[in-house]
């Protein structure tokens, strides 16, 4: 179960040069700055745009080979594709939009049907509105609801939630995360947003001027020092972990940590007792500590091993990678703290986890 995919694709000004190898299950994030060559490499997977040099393999079945001069048309690819906008056919009802897209795939094969793709999505009050009646979210859990009902074998997002407001961005994450968790439909999702990326992926593709940086486990590279996402200011890591217990005296959610009895505390309702979840924390809410301080108001203080120490853009400041049996953190410092600790890697350290995002 894997996606292979290798272009080469030439432009004046711009070139596209990506050899990967993503899960066959699963969302994969391709993510990276404004013109690095995200949404060139999703139009390639469509088959939009026809790389010189190309070959795609969507879980054993091969879509482009040019060396053996193969080439699916976009027509021929069992693709749903959705887009910044949704483009909806204004003088269609939502519930004929939904069922033009259907059409193209023979009753036998399809894999999703309307009642599953409606519900998905939240849909069921809006099948008799026309387009023109529908907020910015509806239209694109609209659009979304029609990808999936051409029964795809990969879905396509080139940054769905790019047009929308925050409060209308807030609206339609827990739809992509229940795609993610009840469809078996692999994901290419292009963003340029980390808290998207955290919250949605599995995979993490990091593209640059049209080259990978990098690609793999989302965790894993999120948490790699080596690359330009943890310069950002809102750099971190991501952590898949499971639910401890709930103390309902103080309102606070216990999350354990994968591969040990360690876990953090967050103030957050009940959770089903072992659930999975995803937790975030940022580098810059890590604070470090020599010796475990008895009166403090930081609820989390978690034992830590100095694993790595690299100098950032800002000549002031340090980034600290710990290891925390096993799951990685990410601590931004100063320059000066950390001459003030003797900071080196292999020492043990107190980590001072100031505040946690439960992303899923």
């Amino acid at each position: 179960m894997s996606i292979e995919a290798r272009f080469r694709l030439d432009y004046p000004a711009f070139s596209l040069d990506v050899d990967l190898q993503m899960p066959g299950r699963g969302v994969s994030a391709l993510f990276g700055h404004s013109g690095s060559g995200k949404t060139t490499c999703l139009r390639c997977v469509a088959g939009l745009e026809k790389a010189a040099t190309a070959y795609l393999a969507v879980n054993g079945e091969v879509w482009q080979d040019s060396e053996r001069g193969l080439f699916l048309p976009p027509h021929k690819r069992a693709i749903g594709y959705v887009f910044q906008e949704a483009n909806l056919f204004e003088h269609l009802s939502v519930r004929r939009n939904l069922t033009y897209g259907m059409k193209r795939v023979p009753r036998d094969q399809h894999r999703v049907e309307l009642r599953q793709a409606v519900d998905l999505l939240g849909i069921d009050h809006l099948l008799e509105r026309m387009p023109r009646n529908l907020s910015g979210g509806e239209r694109q859990r609209v659009g979304m609801a029609r990808a999936l009902l051409t029964s795809p074998k990969l879905l396509l997002m080139d940054e769905p939630l790019a047009a929308l407001d925050l409060k209308r961005k807030a609206e339609i994450l827990p739809y992509l995360e229940r795609l993610h968790d009840e469809l078996d439909i692999p994901i290419l999702y292009v963003s340029h947003s980390p808290d998207e990326v955290a919250r949605l992926a599995d995979h993490l593709v990091l593209l640059e001027g049209g080259r990978v940086l990098a690609s793999g486990p989302v965790g894993a590279t999120l948490a790699r020092t080596d690359l330009p996402t943890s310069l950002l200011e809102d750099a971190g890591v991501v952590i898949d972990g499971h639910v401890l217990g709930h103390d309902a005296d103080y309102g606070l959610l216990s999350v354990g940590l994968p591969g040990t009895d360690l876990g953090i505390r967050l103030a957050h309702a009940a959770l089903a007792q072992g659930r999975a979840l995803r937790i975030k924390v940022q580098a810059r809410d890590v604070s470090l500590s020599l010796e475990r301080q008895a009166h403090s108001s930081i609820l989390n203080v978690l034992p830590a091993t100095v694993a790595e120490i690299v100098d950032t853009d800002n000549p002031a400041h340090r980034l600290v990678k710990l290891d925390v049996a096993g799951t990685p953190l990410l601590a931004r410092i100063t320059r000066f703290s950390h001459d003030q600790l003797g900071l080196k890697p292999g020492l043990p350290v107190w980590a001072q986890i100031k505040s946690v995002a439960l992303l899923a």
